[in-house]
């Protein structure tokens, strides 16, 4: 398994499609825009040539930072409370693995290839929104910093705990 930033638009839509993750051509039209306009940066995981995952992230900032949403107010006081007023950082957007690869060590790989690659990028620290248990626990093994948890919808409808973990890169 490897991971690669970037790939085909087309072969990255095909794989989403499969996940059912992106529900309409909106979305996906959305997505697209955002990558290449490179708001949005991809890295998918590669096994056998074939996509079995992906990672999304941008950067943004403690003022900007989901500005208009809902939680917008509360998103960013967390956030300053963590790095300050207006701070750049990496939200990891997204994390995906097909299901028949969990429980393999890939996102352990994951986030010692990306966290790594975030401070060689010359990014200070990373955020990730998590609610999938495997997520938050990686989290919580790999030492970020957990803020809280609220109730936010999901996919199709149900509701999922949603947890801001926070993870300095580079030493004071």
């Amino acid at each position: 398994m490897k991971f690669v930033e970037g790939c085909d638009f087309n072969e990255f839509s095909k794989y989403l499609s499969k996940l059912r993750q992106y529900t309409g051509e909106g979305e996906l039209d959305l997505l697209k825009r955002n990558l290449e306009s490179g708001l949005f940066h991809l890295i998918v995981f590669r096994e056998n040539d074939k996509i079995i995952g992906h990672a999304i992230w941008h950067e943004t900032t403690t003022g900007e930072h989901r500005k208009g949403l809902p939680r917008d107010k509360i998103d960013r006081q967390i956030l300053e409370g963590f790095m300050g007023k207006d701070k750049s950082f990496v939200e990891l957007h997204e994390l995906w693995l097909i299901t028949k690869h969990r429980g393999k060590g890939y996102g352990k790989q994951f986030f010692n290839y990306f966290e790594p690659c975030m401070r060689d990028k010359g990014y200070d620290e990373i955020v990730f929104y998590a609610f999938d248990p495997a997520a938050v626990g990686s989290c919580r093994k790999r030492g970020y910093k957990e803020a809280y948890g609220v109730k936010e919808a999901g996919p199709y409808g149900k509701y999922d705990t949603d947890y801001v973990f926070y993870l300095k890169l580079k030493k004071d």
